[in-house]
């Protein structure tokens, strides 16, 4: 059982470390990186729940034979090894077994604080890049104190495979090269804050070497190197000609709340990406857009988009953004880009209209069966949206779309 569960806890860890390097070849089977995060978290309490099992299997005899609850048999000598390679192993058990003890404690803790959402997103920043080393110490304990017999077997050729990627990953991100191909320097061009709806909508200058991005794409920001990189969706469409990009943050955090004042013109950010696969790409007649609070902002990059096609794509698109505050200059800029880009808008005050559910799209859309839905804000509507057009009959797997806001 202590080897069993410890395999398992490694091969988990191996994918979530290889995941958490940010790859590119399997952003398109997960559907975006949002989507390998959701995975990377879970993977994360798999671990935490499987190393905390294999911690008590390894100590629960001895506990129950210190409390008299079971009685050692006696010890015999240990068996002769005769590989050469076993035998030079063997003499590092006890190094190996004082490293996994520990770093299974540091592990631990540093798994609960990525968890625990009430510890700031900074403190998590700056800690998570110790589970890179702590996985290639776990490596050590899994290559020494595996039995020795596994290795030429499927399942020990498979550990070793994802040893040495989930190493090469744990090195990646320990020497700051995660991403380095998809990051540019920019500099703000502009910045502009609604104070009723407590956003700030930046403008920054990319320079050579950003390639452009599709709408509903995202990006890594980091404007405080302390703060490291945070996740924002792209709000604008890609112009080679200008290369300008604009992002939309609402202050919903300690970072993003201080932003407005953190932030001038003329300052350098650094930028990563493009990411995601939220980019509105089918074959159905008709697209439902749903964009909650600052959900709107791939939408508006959509809508840029279509407004600079001609011909714009023969769809018909209706857009419900619900939101609990309002600005009439931001939502008179949302009419406008819906009526550039041939939109239908429908916008909901919460307290004016009340909540947004699957009966009031249905009623605006009468041929929604034929339709496809791109939805992007909290995720309870998101999730009470998909089970209502599940039990009306829509295919979720091929008609509900939908961007997780939640990294961590």
């Amino acid at each position: 059982m202590v080897q069993y569960s410890g395999l398992v806890a490694m091969v988990w860890m191996s994918v979530a470390m290889v995941l958490a390097a940010r790859p590119r070849w399997p952003e398109q089977w997960f559907g975006g990186l949002d989507k390998m995060y959701r995975l990377h978290k879970w993977l994360g309490v798999g671990v935490l729940a499987m190393t905390i099992f294999h911690w008590f299997w390894s100590n629960a005899p001895k506990w129950a034979s210190a409390w008299g609850l079971i009685e050692r048999g006696p010890h015999g000598p240990h068996p002769v090894l005769a590989n050469p390679i076993a035998q030079w192993l063997s003499t590092f058990r006890g190094s190996a077994e004082f490293v996994g003890e520990w770093t299974f404690y540091a592990t631990t803790a540093l798994i609960v604080v990525a968890l625990v959402k009430w510890f700031p997103y900074r403190l998590f920043y700056k800690t998570h890049r110790f589970l890179a080393p702590a996985y290639l110490a776990l490596v050590l304990h899994t290559v020494v104190l595996t039995k020795f017999s596994y290795w030429i077997t499927p399942v020990g050729l498979l550990l070793i495979a994802l040893l040495l990627v989930g190493a090469w990953a744990a090195v990646m991100i320990l020497v700051g090269h995660v991403g380095a191909d998809r990051q540019v320097r920019g500099r703000i061009a502009s910045k502009r804050f609604f104070p009723s709806i407590r956003t700030l909508e930046v403008a920054i200058d990319v320079a050579e070497g950003w390639k452009g991005h599709k709408p509903g794409q995202f990006a890594f920001v980091t404007s405080d190197t302390s703060e490291g990189a945070h996740p924002y969706t792209i709000a604008s469409a890609w112009n080679a000609g200008d290369k300008r990009i604009t992002f939309v943050v609402k202050a919903l955090g300690d970072h993003t709340g201080r932003l407005r004042g953190r932030l001038g013109v003329g300052q350098e950010v650094e930028i990563e990406g493009p990411y995601g696969c939220f980019t509105f790409e089918d074959t159905c007649p008709e697209q439902i857009w749903v964009g909650g609070g600052i959900g709107i902002t791939p939408f508006i990059a959509r809508m840029k988009h279509l407004a600079a096609q001609h011909p714009r794509p023969a769809q018909i698109i209706n857009l419900f953004h619900a939101t609990a505050e309002q600005n009439e200059e931001a939502l008179a800029k949302l009419a406008a880009d819906a009526e550039a880009a041939g939109v239908r808008l429908h916008v909901l005050i919460d307290q004016r209209d009340g909540f947004l559910d699957g009966d009031r799209i249905r009623a605006a859309v009468s041929d929604w069966r034929r339709a496809s839905i791109w939805f992007c804000g909290p995720t309870g509507l998101g999730q009470a949206l998909s089970r209502d057009f599940g039990a009306a009959g829509m295919v979720l797997e091929r008609q509900f779309h939908h961007e997780l806001f939640a990294m961590r």
